[in-house]
């Protein structure tokens, strides 16, 4: 059986991390979230949360945002590409997200944002010129 903990090292808590993703990576939008992926390099993915203050005033709403998407992470890792930085960040105000679709929108928003990168990325080779 795959393990399913959401263990520290899979924690995105660095501000240079986010920076590093949100200037350099990719995006791809759901109904119930933005999410930003770039490649880090390691041998698992990590996960970072954007839930801002300015979109719910209450914690306890902004904390049950971050722990259904926490779950969703930790649910469907193993179905996720390995190596990706991912931040994700709800798509509206006032959201109230669902586990089941936050899983199955995750794992297919993070596959299409990293098609996104690669693209984007072998692009930029091909432009570059030849020294």
């Amino acid at each position: 059986m795959a393990q399913l903990r959401f263990q520290k090292h899979q924690h995105m808590i660095a501000g240079r991390d986010f920076d590093a993703v949100f200037r350099g990576g990719s995006r791809a939008r759901s109904d119930l979230f933005t999410i930003a992926v770039r490649p880090n390099g390691k041998a698992h993915s990590r996960l970072g949360l954007s839930v801002g203050k300015r979109i719910w005033k209450s914690a306890v709403k902004r904390n049950y945002v971050r722990r259904v998407f926490r779950e969703a992470f930790r649910t469907s890792q193993h179905e996720l590409p390995p190596g990706l930085d991912i931040i994700m960040i709800p798509a509206r105000a006032k959201l109230v997200p669902n586990l089941a679709e936050a899983q199955s929108q995750l794992v297919a928003m993070a596959k299409k944002a990293l098609r996104r990168f690669e693209e984007r990325e072998a692009k930029d080779t091909a432009a570059e010129p030849v020294q």
